[in-house]
């Protein structure tokens, strides 16, 4: 597990930006965390390491946004979702585990449709109002090596 600790949107941008060189195609990250915790600013920083070039928004709406960098980056909200069935009309098993970075925010939602390795990304309160603490924990075969030697901070 890798914890960080960070006190501003640009700070949790370069977090997510580094574990970039790490992550391959076919790589899950669920994300959890309160409403306004910074999982779209946890992305933002994931895009930009992938090379994406355009806004990043929260597809709280849409369910499901697709960015183009050296791999495609899958970023979907399940908050708006009730049901299982629901996952299909968006393509959800499709996308993970595909031929991209599939990152999805309220995961919790739907336990029974996720794959069993992840990355899970855990965005809590720190001390302060302003202070995020986010733990990075790689789980399964998959990610095993990839994060070793890697600190905390």
């Amino acid at each position: 597990m890798l914890v960080y600790s960070s006190s501003a949107p640009e700070t949790t941008r370069s977090v997510a930006r580094s574990l970039c060189d790490k992550l391959i195609v076919g790589d899950v990250v669920l994300l959890y965390g309160d409403l306004g915790a910074g999982k779209t600013e946890f992305v933002k920083g994931l895009a930009a390491g992938l090379g994406v070039d355009e806004p990043v928004t929260s597809p709280t709406f849409a369910l499901l946004n697709v960015y183009q960098g050296r791999m495609p980056l899958y970023h979907f909200d399940l908050y708006r979702l009730d049901r299982l069935e629901e996952l299909d009309g968006i393509g959800f098993d499709e996308f993970i585990g595909g031929d991209g970075l599939a990152v999805i925010e309220w995961p919790d939602r739907f336990a029974a449709a996720l794959p069993e390795e992840f990355i899970k990304v855990i965005i809590r309160a720190g001390e302060t109002v302003a202070q995020r603490v986010i733990e990075i924990v790689p789980t399964g075969v998959r990610y095993a090596g990839r994060w070793e030697g890697s600190g905390s901070n």
